[in-house]
């Protein structure tokens, strides 16, 4: 197993033969199977799956219909025995900016709770097989929890990770909030899911339950203080003092 995720690694490594290698990767998914992922198996002994994210105008972004393609080409890997391991990679700008946005703005609860929305993204996780994520430039929001469902990531130098929901009003939809916390600590987790920042993956690496007590407390203490910014905190302050209802304005 380890010898199958070496192998399936060194072909993540820069080569002269990319440009005819995605070549057949075109030609492998270009008979109407799918429309938004490239498929193919690469290796000496063809051991390897490879699915690559293929919305390039819309930066990778995880429209429905990627993610049940991409859970098909995953059936097909983990069925195949000739497969050992599979990696899912995107572009050197974008991994996955996210999930389509315009295919969900106008979903209604109903909808979602009713429907179990996002239900499917799950699939990644549940494969057998070793699934390692090559990111490289925007892994953010869905394409940042889709790189978490992977046993392994690899992070390119541009590589940039975020949740940033709360700036679109909402939060974490497909595991965000649970897999972040194990892969970058608690404290970091909860700064980035609270606040949209992001991380490149050098920071990704070594924030892994580095904070000590102290350094978690001076962030906490920032944290705290950053609320006297907004308007909400005087207004639930005065509201205590007051002995009222407080009217929160989200601000």
């Amino acid at each position: 197993m380890s010898f199958l995720c070496r192998s399936a690694a060194l072909l993540l490594r820069p080569s002269r033969a990319a440009p005819a290698v995605l070549s057949a990767a075109r030609l492998y998914s270009s008979g109407g199977q799918y429309e938004y992922i490239l498929v193919e198996k690469r290796g000496e002994k063809s051991n390897v799956g490879v699915i690559q994210l293929n919305r390039p105008k819309a930066l990778n972004a995880l429209c429905d219909g990627l993610m049940r393609e991409l859970g098909n080409a995953l059936d097909d890997f983990e069925a195949d025995s000739d497969v050992g391991a599979i990696v899912i990679t995107g572009s050197d700008r974008a991994f996955a900016a996210g999930a389509d946005i315009k295919e969900m703005q106008n979903r209604t609860f109903q909808e979602c709770y009713g429907g179990n929305f996002l239900a499917h993204w799950n699939r990644v996780s549940t494969v057998k097989k070793p699934v390692i994520a090559a990111v490289n430039g925007f892994a953010l929001g869905g394409g940042c929890e889709l790189a978490m469902m992977c046993d392994i990531i690899y992070a390119g130098e541009k590589a940039q990770f975020g949740q940033p929901e709360i700036l679109l009003g909402t939060i974490p939809g497909a595991g965000g909030t649970q897999r972040l916390t194990r892969a970058v600590g608690k404290s970091l987790a909860m700064e980035m899911v609270l606040t949209g920042d992001r991380i490149n993956a050098k920071e990704a690496k070594q924030s892994a339950f580095e904070l000590t007590l102290a350094e978690g407390n001076r962030l906490e203490k920032r944290l705290f203080h950053a609320t006297f910014a907004t308007d909400d905190r005087k207004e639930g302050m005065t509201a205590f003092v007051e002995k009222r209802k407080a009217s929160f304005q989200d601000k």
